[in-house]
């Protein structure tokens, strides 16, 4: 029971990180310029490093090491077309809610994978945890700004995006509750998330980064990898 509650707070406190860029894009009230743009830009850019240091440090590793070949190939590559078609149905949608929809495309599966891997390697579990914090903060924050485009009131932005910073929680226990003694099945999820996070940081993540005739984005990415590296090295 007390490895069940380590493993619900280190989810919250990764899931929470949600709402905290929700409430730190609440609070930008700087007038638009090219240096509060080049932030914007280099923060995006930053998650996006982060998710790469997730995928190749976290969630590929055990999976090269305990699956054959076909079976590596065919998870990876269902992750990537699973999270291509979802995708494509968010950009059909008008509704706001579907903005959130490639937050969660990601979070959940990491969620259960954080609880299943903390059952048999606690480290790794903090590591993944620590990563999915930081890949959320930036993702909360453009998931407000989105939903407030769409018309959507602050407050009630925030709202929405609370439960989403609680949803790991469960995630996080079911995967430490029935995946704990299935280490083959941890690793699939694994790499059916890391499939599809590679998908998404391409297809949305670095477009979204990029500026014309600046480079501190791309210098946000390449840290946002060294902070992944340096989590390896200090808890791996």
């Amino acid at each position: 029971m007390e490895h069940l509650a380590t493993v619900g707070i280190y989810a919250l406190a990764s899931g929470i990180t949600i709402l905290v860029g929700g409430i730190l894009s609440r609070l930008d009230h700087f007038q638009d310029s090219l240096m509060k743009e080049r932030i914007l830009h280099a923060i995006i850019a930053f998650g996006g490093g982060v998710l790469i240091a997730a995928v190749a440090f976290v969630l590929t590793p055990q999976g090269i090491e305990l699956l054959p070949i076909p079976y590596l190939a065919f998870f990876f590559l269902l992750g990537a077309f699973v999270f291509f078609w979802i995708d494509r149905q968010i950009s059909r949608s008008s509704k706001p809610i579907a903005q959130l929809m490639a937050m969660l495309m990601d979070f959940i599966p990491e969620a259960i994978a954080l609880g299943a891997v903390f059952a048999h390697d606690k480290n790794l579990g903090l590591l993944l945890a620590i990563f999915i914090g930081l890949q959320n903060l930036p993702e909360g924050f453009n998931s407000f700004k989105e939903l407030v485009n769409k018309g959507i009131s602050p407050n009630r932005a925030l709202l929405i995006l609370l439960p989403l910073s609680l949803i790991g929680v469960v995630g996080s226990c079911v995967g430490f509750i029935l995946l704990h003694n299935q280490p083959t099945t941890i690793a699939s999820l694994m790499l059916f998330a890391g499939g599809g996070i590679i998908y998404l940081t391409f297809q949305d993540i670095a477009p979204m980064s990029t500026m014309e005739n600046h480079w501190s984005p791309a210098l946000g990415a390449s840290l946002g990898f060294l902070v992944g590296m340096l989590g390896q090295k200090l808890v791996g």
